[in-house]
């Protein structure tokens, strides 16, 4: 599975208009080469640098069966509560002066639907087992 997006390169800083005090816009990821079985695809953008105990979720994503442009309509695309507290994307917003934080796209092959709207640690408990596979793209971000 091929994870790009035609708004950053991967390990590339994430333009300010991604980010929450930058406009919150959320970046275009595209998925090829989606391998065969797959019955739908998860995305979870995740800050591991974040200084919380499991890092900080900005987007789960459910429901998603095309193979690009992931932030497309779908009637079966629903997003889960972020760690912001709401659904949809939520922008990097590092604390200031706490370095790069590394985001993460991922996008997970699943050999059967996600039930509901699981966390993200509910959902990689829960899905472990019918991930067909994951893939990434990493962006960076920080404040000064």
């Amino acid at each position: 599975m091929l994870v790009t997006s035609p708004d950053f390169s991967t390990g590339a800083r994430l333009d300010d208009r991604y980010a929450a005090s930058g406009g919150n816009a959320e970046p275009r990821i595209h998925v090829a080469q989606v391998p065969k079985g797959t019955r739908e695809l998860a995305l979870i953008v995740h800050d591991p640098d974040a200084p919380m105990p499991h890092g900080f979720t900005h987007l789960l994503r459910y429901g998603l069966a095309g193979v690009s442009g992931l932030t497309g309509e779908s009637s079966a695309l629903r997003d889960g509560l972020n760690d912001f507290g709401r659904r949809g994307y939520g922008g990097p917003m590092p604390p200031k002066g706490h370095g790069i934080h590394h985001y993460y796209f991922w996008v997970y092959a699943l050999d059967r639907p996600v039930v509901g709207e699981p966390s993200r640690l509910e959902f990689l408990l829960a899905y472990a087992d019918g991930i067909i596979a994951q893939e990434r793209i990493v962006g960076t971000y920080s404040r000064g």
